[in-house]
Formats: structure tokens, C-alpha cells, sequence
């Protein structure tokens, strides 16, 4: 069983041995020697595993890492009982002990579907009661034998939710978007009416069909869309049966309209508030539950990927839980040594904590993972963006990092300058796949993207020294004054690390498989960093102070109980001032 009293951090062996190695030798570290020095360093520093898809690599060779710092880093990995506290994980073990909660999204992907328990109960009975229920409701909706309040089966799915509950979906089905087959998806999530009011005009009341994810049902941005949807279904509704009655035309749904009533063919909802939904028009029926132990930003695995599954299907959806399984297993049962979220882990707390870098990026070369660095903004920053220990402490060195990214080719042409040539550490994951799911013009695209993929990690490693550029300007024809004005502005220092994660394609398996190992990464960096990794405190205070303000802008007299400058906004927002 994990404990939660253990030593502090920078008091540990493995810690102080790092500090030191870095001390002595990390500055003078240069990855072009390093290759020089060992032939072998590809074949020591990288991880493959075999997925029924197709092969998952993770080469880390890439890093200022030699032998001496990848032992230091499973040192560090045993003395802060790693191992421990992924089995409490698997174990249901409360782990996440701010609100007593188990943390077991393994479980809602636990293939093998052997007992999980929680306070002496296996989840797993209920766990595959609600895939079920999915797979029932996805068959009917996507078989168009679930049909309108006018009869016409569903064409488009919008799903109503904020954080977690849109994140994962919306990344999700972008990601798979090849494999759909199913109603069209929209997101809407942003309180910003805009967000509603521009989704809201490219749907067909009697072919729509809402999600509302919340929990429990009283989620602010979440009702507020809801409710908006809500009044421009039942309006649009209203004028439906208004048009069809002055046309004379009788159909067996215009007997005893009511819109009210009509709400409970086109909303459901991912809630276990059961009162709640039923005034808003839900049929108890059509609500899905999940549980206290699944976090927001793991949730997409839950009910919460029902508009993935009315997307792909479920026999799709349930591939992406394989997927996950799959990474689980490996994560649970490797030697650290070859444990691959692991060694992610311990190389992103190299960078972080002892090279002082405040950011990473997520580099996937792979359109269809446009939103997969969005995604795991949450993933890492909200989970590991904490300043207090288990105990109560404040840390002495820094947790959660930056996690930021854009898909290439595009990012090589916006912020990889920085990257290369600024003053910043920032390290980098590639992801690409060695397969494109679109090989249109002969492939060739693929090719000159798989040739971008590699070029990149080997820039940025190799750099391009003065010499270099100095032949190359020289060959150019460039000489005397503009020779040597232009060398300085021209030169790469390299050594800048990067891991490289290639897979065969992108497959709803591959892309489980991506997101599991990457929550893994987070949870191990959490473990060592002796933070709660499965709160959002943080979240909060905003949200308390919003409804005070809400309170404020709803009534005309001049506000002074805030600071001078939050009293200045609100006064000039209440007086609708213009120049």
C-alpha cells in the first residue's frame, strides 16, 4: 500500500544524486558526442511494443541522458515507492485522499474485466452495465431506429459539456474522424453564447439530438448552454407544428403536441442527478451514469465518449478502451527499467527540476491529432499544476510544467523558431505514425511529412555550428562584411532534446493506447513530485467569486466591494460607457 508520509523530496538520495550529476557534468552534456560515444545508444535508450495494431516506439535517445542518469532515474523511481502506488491505483485504493475518491479510470477500460473493487464492491458489474446501456442507445441512434419528436431519424449529435467533458470527445472523434460513419458531432462548451448561437444555426431541430454531460447536473456553463438549447429546440419546435398546421398537413405527431414533452426525444443526458434531469425533460431512461472515482479529464473512457460512440460505434469505441487496457497492462506489470510511461516521466522531471525548463511541447505529426496537445493541456496542468505536498507542505522545487503543442508541418512554420533558437529549454515529443490512414497523390505527402518528423528531432539535436554556416554562406557566393554580419544570426546550437513516439497508424486501438500512456506519465510525475494529481482545487475560487460578480452585474447601483480595479471594470461595464 502507498503511504502518503513519506520523506520530502530534496531530502531523497536519488534527488540529491541527480542535483549533483547535474551540477558536474549536465552543462558540458552534448548529444552529438554522446552518439559518437556509444553505437549502441538507439538500440539502449528506445522502447517498442508490439500492439495489435501495429509497433509503439519510444525513442528517448534524443535526451542529455547517458547510462550513470538512467540509473539515477529508476533509483529515484524506487526510492519514491512508484511501484506502490500504481498498484493502490489499481487496487481502488483512495488515493486521491483530498475528497477520499479512488482514481480508477483503468477500470472503465479494464478489458480483461477482472474485479476492481471500491469499498469491498467490484465496479466492474457496473461499469459494463453502462457500456451496454451505450451500446443500445448508439445502435438506435445510429441504425435510425431512435427518431425525432416528427419522426425522422438523427443526422447530427451535440454534446453540451466544459472541461472534461468536452475536451476528451472533442479530441477524440477529431482523432478518428476517418473512422466515422455515424451522425454528424458538434461541441458546445464555451458560456460565450456565440459558441451555442453558432452551433445552434447548423442543426435541424427534428434531426438533433443533445448530450448534456454533467455530473451533476448543476455544472454553471453546462446548464446555461443546456437551457439554451433547450428553448431553441422547443421555439423551433413550436413553429414546426405552427408551419405544418397552416399547410393543413396531419401527421400522427401533431396529435397532443407539446414541445415540453417533445425534449425527451432529442436530449439525454451523462448525469446521476435524476430529479434534476427529469424537470429539465430527460427520461429517467436516457440518463448514463458514471461514478465519483472518474475524473473529469479521464472521463472521455466513460459515458462521457457516448458522442464518440454515436460517431464510430461502439465496437470502435470499445477499441479505443482496448487500447487503453493495453498501455494499462504494460504500465502495471513492466520492469521500470522498460516501463514506458515511466521513463517518460523521469525524463520530463530531468528538464523540469534540474534544467529548469518551464514548458514541453506536443508535436504529433498527424492532422487528425490537432487537438491532442489541447487535450493534454488539462490532462498534465490541472493535474499536476499544485504547490502543496501530501502532508500539507509546500513544495521546494517545481511541479507541473507548461504543456503546449501544435500538429506539424504547421508548427515548423510558427514557434518552432523559439524552439531552435531562443533562449529557452524547451524539450519536445514527436508523435507520427509510420502508415497514413490517406495516401492520396502516391503517398508522397506522408513521405514529405515522415521526412519533416525526423529531419526535426535531428535539427534540433545536431544544430548547425559556425563552420557550417560559414561553408554554406561561402558556397552562396556571400563574403567579407555580409559573411561575417550574417554567421552569428545563422547558427544552431543543437543539443536541444527531444523524444520521438512512432506507431504504425492511427487506429482507435493506437490512439487508446497514446492517451493511457501519456495519463500514466502524469501520475508517475505526481507520485515523485508527492502531490494529488487528482484534484482541482485550483479550479474553484474562480467559479466562487464569478457568481458574487454575477450577482453584481445583475443590478444598477455602483459597486466598491471589490479591489479598485475589479470596482473600475464592473462600474464601466454597468454603465455601458462608450468614448
Amino acid at each position: 500500500m502507498a503511504t502518503l508520509n513519506r520523506p520530502r523530496l530534496t531530502s531523497t538520495v536519488a534527488w540529491n544524486a541527480l542535483s549533483d550529476y547535474k551540477a558536474k557534468h549536465g552543462n558540458q552534456m552534448r548529444l552529438i558526442e554522446l552518439f559518437k560515444e556509444d553505437s549502441e545508444r538507439f538500440k539502449k535508450f528506445s522502447r517498442s511494443l508490439c500492439t495489435k495494431d501495429g509497433i509503439l516506439l519510444m525513442d528517448f535517445s534524443k535526451n542529455l541522458i547517458n547510462d550513470e542518469v538512467f540509473k539515477l532515474f529508476m533509483d529515484l523511481v524506487k526510492e519514491r515507492q512508484v511501484g506502490d502506488f500504481i498498484k493502490s491505483m489499481f487496487n481502488g485504493e483512495k488515493i486521491n485522499f483530498t475528497e477520499k475518491r479512488a482514481v480508477l479510470h483503468v477500470a472503465l477500460r479494464n478489458r480483461s474485466n477482472t474485479p476492481i473493487f471500491v469499498d469491498g464492491q467490484d465496479v466492474m458489474p457496473n461499469v459494463n452495465r453502462v457500456l451496454s446501456q451505450m451500446r443500445t442507445f448508439t445502435d438506435e441512434v445510429r441504425g435510425g431506429k431512435w427518431l425525432g419528436f416528427t419522426g425522422k431519424a438523427i443526422t447530427d449529435v451535440i454534446n453540451i459539456g466544459i472541461g472534461g467533458s468536452n475536451l476528451g470527445p472533442l479530441m477524440v472523434t477529431e482523432a478518428l474522424k476517418h473512422y466515422a460513419d455515424g451522425p454528424r458531432v458538434h461541441f458546445i462548451s464555451n458560456v460565450d453564447g456565440t459558441h451555442a448561437a453558432e452551433t445552434l444555426k447548423k442543426l435541424d431541430p427534428e434531426t438533433a439530438l443533445f448530450i448534456i454531460a454533467s455530473k451533476t447536473f448543476t455544472t454553471q456553463e453546462t446548464i446555461t448552454n443546456a437551457n439554451a438549447a433547450k428553448s431553441w429546440f422547443m421555439e423551433k419546435a413550436n413553429e414546426i407544428k405552427e408551419s405544418y398546421d397552416k399547410l393543413s398537413f396531419h401527421h400522427d405527431w401533431m396529435k397532443n403536441f407539446d414541445a415540453q414533452k417533445a425534449v425527451s426525444k432529442h436530449f439525454v443526458a451523462l448525469s446521476t442527478n435524476a430529479v434534476k434531469c427529469k424537470e429539465f425533460g430527460i427520461d429517467e431512461a436516457n440518463m448514463f451514469e458514471f461514478w465519483d472515482w472518474v475524473g473529469g479529464r479521464y472521463s472521455l473512457w466513460s459515458a462521457i465518449g457516448l458522442p464518440i460512440a454515436c460517431n464510430i460505434g461502439m465496437d470502435r469505441f470499445e477499441e479505443i478502451l482496448a487500447g487503453g487496457h493495453f498501455m494499462d497492462e504494460h504500465f502495471r506489470t513492466a520492469r521500470i527499467e522498460e516501463n514506458i510511461p515511466i521513463i517518460l516521466a523521469c525524463i520530463g522531471i530531468w528538464y523540469r527540476n534540474f534544467f529548469n525548463s518551464q514548458s514541453y511541447t506536443l508535436l504529433p505529426y498527424d492532422e487528425y491529432l490537432h487537438r491532442f496537445a489541447a487535450y493534454f493541456q488539462q490532462g498534465d496542468m490541472e493535474s499536476n499544476g499544485k504547490f502543496v505536498t501530501k502532508s500539507g507542505l509546500r513544495v521546494d522545487y517545481h511541479t507541473g510544467p507548461v504543456a503546449w503543442g501544435e500538429p506539424g508541418t504547421n508548427g515548423q512554420h510558427a514557434f518552432y523558431q523559439l524552439i531552435h533558437q531562443g533562449t529557452t529549454m524547451i524539450p519536445c515529443d514527436f508523435l507520427c505514425p509510420i502508415e497514413t490512414l490517406n495516401p492520396i497523390q502516391g503517398g508522397i505527402h506522408h513521405k514529405i511529412l515522415l521526412s519533416n518528423f525526423l529531419a526535426q528531432t535531428e535539427a534540433l539535436m545536431t544544430g548547425k555550428g559556425l563552420a557550417e554556416v560559414k561553408s554554406d554562406l561561402e558556397k552562396k557566393g556571400v563574403s567579407g562584411e555580409e559573411l561575417e554580419f550574417l554567421l552569428p544570426h545563422m547558427v544552431f546550437e543543437g543539443n536541444k532534446p527531444s523524444n520521438s513516439i512512432l506507431f504504425q497508424k492511427l487506429t482507435p486501438f493506437m490512439l487508446g493506447s497514446l492517451i493511457a500512456m501519456y495519463e500514466h506519465k502524469i501520475f508517475v510525475q505526481g507520485v515523485i513530485w508527492d502531490i494529488n494529481s487528482f484534484d482541482q482545487w485550483g479550479v474553484e475560487l474562480g467559479k466562487v467569486l464569478a457568481k458574487t460578480i454575477q450577482a453584481d452585474l445583475s443590478h444598477a447601483n455602483p459597486i466598491s466591494s471589490h479591489d479598485s480595479s475589479t470596482n473600475g471594470l464592473l462600474n464601466l461595464i454597468k454603465s455601458n460607457w462608450k468614448c
